[in-house]
């Protein structure tokens, strides 16, 4: 994982030190829907994530339930342009993940399957 100058915390025992500021992206789910910011520029969105990493920020919030969905796919969008730079990318160790998910029920895996189809989509 890229180093910081943020403070981290480590993300109970999963082994993951996460910077103690993430990125929220409810907002960048859009709008029309009850709970929603209104609309927004998916590109906006995209920079302002990069931004959040370029300061080391190293995790994002995002849901299925942001913008029904919308929201994860524009994060994904992001990280993907991301990882494509040179040298760059946040990428899980599959040590981590492992620890991470280990104890999590059937459903809740089945649930983070298809939050990683909505960020992994174009």
């Amino acid at each position: 994982m890229q180093q910081t100058q943020l403070k981290t915390a480590q993300l109970g025992r999963t082994g993951l030190e996460i910077t103690r500021v993430g990125f929220g992206a409810w907002a960048i789910g859009g709008g029309g829907w009850e709970f929603g910011w209104g609309p927004q520029e998916d590109e906006e969105s995209i920079q302002t994530i990069h931004r959040a990493l370029e300061l080391g920020v190293n995790w994002i919030d995002t849901a299925a339930a942001y913008g029904f969905g919308h929201s994860e796919t524009v994060v994904g969008r992001g990280r993907r342009t991301v990882s494509a730079r040179p040298g760059r990318g946040h990428q899980r160790r599959p040590e981590q993940t492992d620890s991470a998910v280990a104890h999590l029920p059937p459903h809740i895996l089945s649930l983070s399957s298809r939050s990683e189809e909505g960020l992994a989509s174009v």
